[in-house]
């Protein structure tokens, strides 16, 4: 991810007085969870793929389980917060100016890294359980002996709650407090992520607002961005946990890093994804039956161009194993190149983002607007999340579903993606610093 950023770096961003500087989070290799047990029962034959799961699958099942979920995510906590501090010791003008930090992960780090942001715990999720099942049987019919027996419960509960927290008070409570880190998250870029899947069992479901601050508040992280590759096996959106009908909304293609003047993300319009179904029951007027909907509309056509998941993807197979422990990856941005004053670590470039093909987005069908000429507020996100990459021309699925999982660190479009996100109010500010000149 170095190498490719810096080639994209060097090649659209390099007129920036700003820099972004990417510093790895290590953190699994120092946990001993269950030493070598898992190692011992693994088998030999295919022992890359095998590693490969081991890094990935039993990961997950580790986080699961209550014994080894603690030292998972101190772990990652602590180096994040190390790392951080390291930096900043070295590089005193970092906070001075201002500079930001994002934050991408990959894999089950989306999901690690999620948490430590919020303080998500299990024990949470079983208050609301107990809760809820409370509320259940206080609206369901009993008897008076029922009714006495459950409020003697309560009063014993509420007593149990009391002496532990002057326990807690006495003697260090055994249970983690949330993790809290040294700095606030500008961009949280979750890549192969199955975050969504784990949101979903814990309950979440979908919003009215369109606000990402339903699964994730602007006030720990500014920005939420979910990149997936479409055959991907582990990635999971996350649009439709906020609002339902994205479901039927394509993810925003990401662009391939040499295509000529693309797009900018946030003027790409959405795009609808299942065909066109005759409406049973809306009304008879010129303007409703003309405005698609997500059931309503003609099914999107899927480009499949740009870099090939599947080349990049083979050379990495055989050391997925090390990839996949690599959860968290940091990005610390605003390292000025030049006394100049650094700008926010956001900051695009005509470059990545000018005016693209009208082939790539003619004939698709707009959401339906207002007399304004904007989306509707209730069918609208605040900001995309969902990018997903393009499809190569001669890729395999069976066996880009298998390399693409640990690919997207080589990736020159992903790189291309991050740095027109962290650079994007930065390159904002010298083109209106420009047009003023003139």
């Amino acid at each position: 991810m170095r190498d490719t950023a810096r080639k994209v770096e060097e090649k659209y961003f390099s007129n920036l007085a700003t820099h972004v500087e990417f510093l790895p989070v290590e953190w699994r290799s120092k946990l001993t969870l269950d030493g070598d047990t898992v190692d011992s029962i693994t088998p030999d034959k295919v022992r890359g793929l095998r590693d490969m799961l081991n890094s990935s699958a039993m990961d997950i099942m580790y986080y699961t389980s209550p014994l080894y979920r603690d030292e998972l995510v101190k772990g990652l906590q602590q180096e994040l917060n190390r790392l951080y501090s390291l930096f900043c010791s070295r590089n005193p003008e970092f906070e001075e100016k201002g500079g930001k930090v994002s934050i991408v992960s990959h894999s089950l780090g989306c999901v690690i890294t999620y948490d430590i942001m919020t303080g998500w715990n299990p024990l949470r999720l079983y208050e609301q359980l107990l809760q809820k099942e409370e509320e259940e049987l206080e609206e369901s019919w009993m008897s008076y002996e029922e009714r006495r027996l459950l409020e003697e419960l309560y009063v014993t509960k509420q007593r149990l709650r009391e002496i532990e927290e002057r326990l807690h008070e006495l003697k260090a409570c055994t249970i983690s407090k949330p993790p809290v880190l040294k700095f606030k998250v500008e961009n949280f870029f979750c890549m192969g992520s199955p975050l969504a899947v784990f949101l979903a069992l814990r309950g979440i479901r979908p919003g009215t607002s369109g606000s990402q601050d339903h699964i994730l508040p602007r006030s720990i992280c500014n920005r939420l961005l979910n990149i997936f590759h479409p055959t991907d096996p582990v990635a999971y959106r996350l649009e439709p946990l906020i609002l339902k009908h994205y479901s039927n909304i394509s993810p925003v293609q990401i662009h391939w890093y040499n295509t000529a003047n693309p797009l900018p993300y946030e003027h790409m319009k959405p795009n609808f994804l299942n065909p066109s179904k005759e409406a049973t029951s809306a009304p008879d007027t010129e303007s409703a039956s003309a405005a698609p909907s997500p059931t309503t509309s003609p099914v999107l056509v899927r480009r499949h161009y740009g870099e090939s998941i599947t080349n990049i993807g083979k050379a990495s197979i055989l050391g997925a194993a090390s990839i996949g422990k690599g959860l968290g990856g940091m990005l610390f941005s605003r390292f000025g190149r030049s006394s100049a004053t650094p700008q926010t670590m956001e900051t695009g470039k005509d470059g990545p983002e000018g005016d693209e093909k009208k082939a790539t987005t003619a004939g698709s069908p707009p959401l339906p607007r207002s007399s304004s000429g904007f989306l509707e507020p209730t069918v609208e996100l605040e900001h995309r999340i969902d990018f997903e990459l393009r499809e190569g021309l001669v890729e395999s699925r069976y066996w880009s579903a298998v390399t693409s999982h640990t690919a997207y660190w080589s990736s020159l479009d992903i790189a291309l993606f991050l740095l027109t996100f962290m650079y994007k109010q930065d390159q904002e500010e010298t083109d209106k610093s420009n047009l003023d000149t003139i």
